[in-house]
């Protein structure tokens, strides 16, 4: 049995473009391609895809993950190794989960929050190796330093203030409005001071950063769960002001 790339893409929740992007990085190649050109992919392809997927939402970079495959040629025990993490995975977020109620409760109730009970789960270092492929170690120690220079108060503060710009691109999306629209812009321009917390953000790079909103299933997934078809918005209204005022 075999499936095309466009419902490989849509049953992983990822895109045709991610999926020709991992086979020219080696990492997924088609188990044949028709004569109409497309790509097709069989069980053998699935699990390795996978396998790729886990690798990434843990955190690995394209080239870590191109090791680690070549590496793992038992597939079973590969398999075994992402259940473990995954597992492990489930216990941090169980405990954020445990932690958000805390400070949910706390809050409502006027009860003194406790650091420990907020940031509980919370780890920045694991996207180390991925900022540091996608823009550089200066980048990630810059941003590290700033991190771990805040209170806790302003950690907290700054972490509320991205939530609510997505919930407001959700609510846009639910609405239909248009990404150069007064409203949408009026969003993307707190989303951009917001990233100028950490970096001076040029064009290219808040136009590249928004592109990775939508090719990056973990960013989608944060964004679309306000609303459908948010991270596209996020990327589009993002464009808009960067090539406007960028």
């Amino acid at each position: 049995m075999e499936w095309s790339i466009q419902e490989i893409a849509k049953k992983a929740g990822t895109t045709s473009r991610t999926l020709r992007h991992y086979g020219e990085r080696g990492l997924l190649e088609p188990s044949r391609i028709g004569a109409n050109g497309y790509r097709y992919y069989d069980q053998a392809a699935l699990v390795r895809l996978q396998r790729i997927l886990l690798l990434r939402e843990l955190g690995l970079s394209l080239p870590a993950i191109a090791e680690v495959l070549a590496g793992q040629q038992d597939t079973s025990a590969a398999l075994r190794t992402h259940l473990a993490l995954l597992e492990r995975e489930r216990e941090r977020i169980g405990r954020q989960i445990a932690s958000v109620r805390t400070t949910l409760h706390k809050t409502e109730n006027g009860e003194e929050l406790m650091a420990d009970e907020v940031f509980d789960g919370f780890d920045h270092t694991v996207h180390e190796e991925e900022v540091t492929e996608r823009w550089g170690r200066d980048a990630y120690e810059k941003g590290d330093r700033w991190w771990r220079s805040l209170s806790d108060a302003q950690k907290k503060a700054f972490m509320e203030e991205q939530a609510g710009i997505a919930r407001d691109f959700g609510q846009a999306a639910r609405e239909g409005l248009a990404a150069d629209s007064d409203e949408v812009q009026a969003i993307a321009r707190r989303q951009i001071a917001w990233l100028s917390t950490t970096t001076t953000p040029t064009k290219e790079y808040v136009i590249g950063l928004g592109q990775m909103y939508v090719d990056d299933p973990r960013f989608t997934a944060n964004y679309d769960r306000h609303g459908e078809g948010a991270a596209v918005l996020v990327r589009d209204a993002m464009k808009v002001y960067a090539e406007r005022h960028l």
